[in-house]
């Protein structure tokens, strides 16, 4: 219990101590400061924070691998400025975040690998008139090493900012997602479902099921982004060493560590319980429009420039359009008005699947280049795991 006599947290340990240990407990504070006390707790906890990140974004990462893996042959047209672009497997498209996320717990371990200096021992500034060993003291609380500079350890809080940076950076990809599965389970898609779990109703519309983790995923990014640059501000142009604005670095520390790791369980705990809807997917992976890269790279390889080939597509698909027809529909006569190097081969084109196995370039959407990406995804993830371990 705090005292109304106890200034700060320092003090009351220290009260506390000597209440049970007599007047050894006032030794407490001998060779220490509360600048290189609260820089050295600070430091651990960033390092256990940041280990934990890992292991949440591991199993984040697992639960991406086996939805990914079960949906590997699902179709679906990819986007590029939201509109319909390619098809690619819904697994494909899954393993995009796996991808993010792996970069995202790089950026956690090397978060960690910057809190491994510790501060303990560097005084208020200056350092000490006590010759310390501040090796085996780093070696008891778990640092790499002591740090090399005392006016740093105490004024630096980079360890901190790379926290946060790692945390903003994994918001926004965590973003990313929740606006996906927002945008496909609602009627106009109607790719997706999120579980009973992961959503809620509407007080006054009984049909609706409304997204609400996902929404929670694209709203939370922002705030963790603002506290990344609260920090920003209180370091800007602050002189050494140790200031009060200092007691500031905590509150968007804490902020960002609380509502990411909440964000990390919610997203792994949503993709558990999502359905696809396959046929609404393929439905729209159909659409042959999406083909049109791949009628260009066919007159392509008959020897057309590609930037030819270009517009020649065009203007199948002007025609297409204006004459309210799939492109398939067309006849052999339209095509040879545009070309005369379109054949029988340009109606292949348009048979189910036949645009997805085509991209089977190294990281494409083919069957065989994804199960290639399964494989690496496995590697990496098992790699992450461990180091969320160690």
């Amino acid at each position: 219990a705090f005292a109304d006599s106890d200034e700060d947290i320092h003090m009351a340990i220290e009260r506390r101590l000597t209440e049970l240990l007599g007047p050894l407990g006032g030794k407490l504070h001998t060779g220490r400061s509360r600048n290189d006390q609260v820089a050295t707790d600070l430091a651990l906890f960033v390092a256990e924070r940041s280990r934990r990140a890992v292991g949440l974004v591991a199993a984040l990462m697992q639960r991406l691998v086996n939805v990914a893996e079960a949906h590997a042959e699902w179709a679906m047209p990819g986007y590029t400025h939201l509109q319909r672009a390619q098809p690619v497997s819904l697994g494909h498209h899954l393993l995009a975040y796996f991808w993010m996320l792996r970069r995202d717990a790089r950026r956690f371990a090397a978060a960690r690998e910057s809190a491994s200096e510790m501060p303990l021992g560097s005084g208020a500034l200056a350092g000490l008139n006590w010759e310390l060993d501040r090796e085996a003291t780093a070696a008891e609380l778990g640092f790499a090493s002591p740090s090399p500079n005392s006016i740093d350890a105490v004024a630096s809080r980079d360890f901190v900012l790379d926290y946060l940076s790692a945390a903003t950076i994994c918001a926004l990809h965590l973003s990313r997602l929740g606006a996906e599965i927002v945008l496909w389970s609602s009627t106009e898609f109607g790719f997706c479902e999120p579980s009973e779990g992961f959503s809620s109703g509407s007080s006054i519309m009984p049909q609706k099921k409304n997204p609400d983790a996902a929404e929670l995923l694209r709203a939370k990014a922002p705030r963790i982004a603002s506290d990344f640059s609260a920090l920003a501000g209180v370091l800007h142009a602050l002189p050494l060493a140790y200031s009060k604005d200092l007691q500031e670095d905590k509150e968007p520390l804490f902020d960002a560590v609380d509502n990411l790791e909440l964000c990390l369980a919610a997203a792994t705990g949503m993709l558990a319980g999502i359905t696809f809807n396959r046929e609404r997917l393929a439905s729209a992976a159909e659409d042959e429009m999406l083909a049109a890269t791949d009628l260009a790279d066919l007159l392509v390889r008959k020897g057309m420039p590609f930037r030819e080939a270009h517009g020649v597509v065009g203007g199948l698909v002007r025609a297409a359009l204006h004459s309210g027809r799939r492109l398939s529909e067309l006849s052999q006569d339209e095509l040879a008005a545009h070309s005369d190097l379109l054949d029988d081969s340009y109606y292949e084109l348009f048979e189910a699947g036949r645009s997805i196995e085509s991209k089977s370039s190294v990281g494409g959407t083919s069957a065989a280049r994804l199960s290639e990406q399964l494989g690496a995804a496995r590697v990496e993830l098992r790699e992450v795991a461990e180091s969320a371990q160690a």
